[in-house]
């Protein structure tokens, strides 16, 4: 049987919910929709990992009280969803996450302060030894199989990964031999940072890509430590080692900025470096002497804002609706084999995949792209008109022929707008 895999993304518009101080209606100075501290107050004060895994499944913006401290893992967003009182990461101390099968990035939305003086870390993992791959951080894309083929190193995962020539990932910068860049400096929706190749004559896997995050908090974010979302890095040793991963996605809003830490979502290292990832900075007051890497892409809110979490109704949408005659799940997990496959089909040397668009012009680009799990690489795909289901909203459906291996493989969609 030939087991295909899929990853993709869906997103919706958030709710909003005011906040009540002292009994009398008072607008704070900048809103984050959702932010009722059901996940109590987070402090860190010690090396911890946050399984994500532990998050319930449901919609973002219901009260977690009942799980607090876990999160909401919401599917149909794309995201892990922590709503905090308040923040701290005490100097010294060290978060890191344990993966959500889905893969999914992050987010806190935060009623009170957000202060972190020692490290949050969604670095991608660096580059490891078959049979295992290299873990991106959440929201981000594993790195490319190295071993199990005669000839072809395997492609690195995620719309920027990296082909099986010794390639890195690209993100918001392109990798060394990488594809071109993809994502938006909004970083709505959130995603992180895509896989570097693997090596097959050595049998070393690529470094994956650096996680996503969103903090948003009602008060003050001070970073006098550090907050990195870097690419795993692959192998140092040879001239023609495995690739590394791209940097993440860091996107930060506050009323205030404050600190004089270190933000970085930068390429893994190596021979092969990774491209650099994307910071997004959204605050009124700037009170800070942080280091920035890459150069943050910065918006001035005004006062009495209401944050933008999550892409607005009318937003570009687009989906897998089936894969050969087989319909795609609303939750993919591209987990190659661990709990079965996403979708499986016959033996073939192609098959047809058909996908959706909604408020995406005829005009755009519609990319199919197939990354088969070991020992070939990647394969683009341009998807063609089938029908325009509606015109308002405009719905269109599209079909591309797909190459298939036998084996497992990841099957992703994106689309390039005029």
């Amino acid at each position: 049987m030939i087991k295909k895999n899929l990853a993709f993304v869906f997103s919706l518009i958030s709710g909003i919910l005011i906040l009540l101080l002292y009994v009398l209606p008072v607008q704070a100075a900048i809103t984050i929709p959702g932010t009722d501290g059901s996940d109590g107050a987070l402090q860190i004060t010690m090396t911890t990992i946050i399984d994500l895994s532990e998050a319930i499944t449901g919609n973002w913006g219901a009260n977690n009280s009942a799980n607090a401290g876990k999160g909401i893992y919401d599917p149909q967003k794309w995201a892990v969803v922590f709503k905090y009182d308040s923040v701290a990461i005490d100097a010294g101390a060290t978060l890191k996450f344990s993966n959500h099968p889905s893969r999914a990035p992050v987010v806190w939305l935060v009623n009170g302060n957000v202060t972190i003086n020692g490290t949050l870390s969604l670095n991608g993992q660096n580059y490891t030894i078959p049979p295992t791959i290299s873990e991106p951080g959440p929201g981000g894309f594993r790195g490319g199989s190295g071993g199990y083929g005669p000839i072809n190193e395997g492609s690195g995962f995620g719309p920027g990964g990296a082909a099986y020539n010794y390639g890195s990932g690209s993100y918001g910068t392109t990798g060394k031999k990488g594809p071109s860049p993809y994502g938006n400096q909004s970083l709505i929706p959130l995603i992180g940072g895509s896989g570097g190749s693997g090596d097959n004559e050595w049998d070393i896997n690529g470094g994956a890509g650096g996680g996503a995050i969103l903090i948003a908090s009602q008060s003050t974010i001070t970073v006098n430590g550090i907050i990195q979302s870097n690419g795993g890095s692959g192998n140092e040793t040879y001239e023609r080692g495995s690739g590394s991963g791209s940097g993440g996605g860091i996107r930060l809003i506050a009323d205030t900025l404050a600190g004089s830490g270190k933000i970085f979502a930068i390429g893994g290292g190596g021979h092969h470096p990774g491209g650099m990832g994307i910071i997004r900075i959204e605050r009124i007051v700037n009170d800070n002497t942080l280091e920035v890497v890459p150069g943050p892409s910065v918006v001035n809110l005004i006062s009495e804002t209401t944050a933008i979490i999550w892409p607005p109704d009318n937003a570009p949408k687009v989906k897998i609706i089936s894969i050969g005659d087989k319909n795609a799940p609303l939750d993919p997990r591209a987990e190659f084999g661990t709990y079965g496959a996403d979708v499986v089909l016959p033996e073939v040397s192609s098959t047809q995949v058909v996908v959706e668009t909604t408020n995406v012009e005829e005009a755009s680009q519609v990319v199919v792209r197939v990354t088969p799990r070991f020992n070939a690489n990647y394969s683009d795909v341009n998807a063609v008109v089938e029908s325009v289901e509606s015109e308002d909203p405009l719905v269109i459906r599209w079909i591309a022929d797909l190459p298939v291996n036998v084996g497992y493989s990841a099957v992703q969609v994106k689309v390039l707008r005029p």
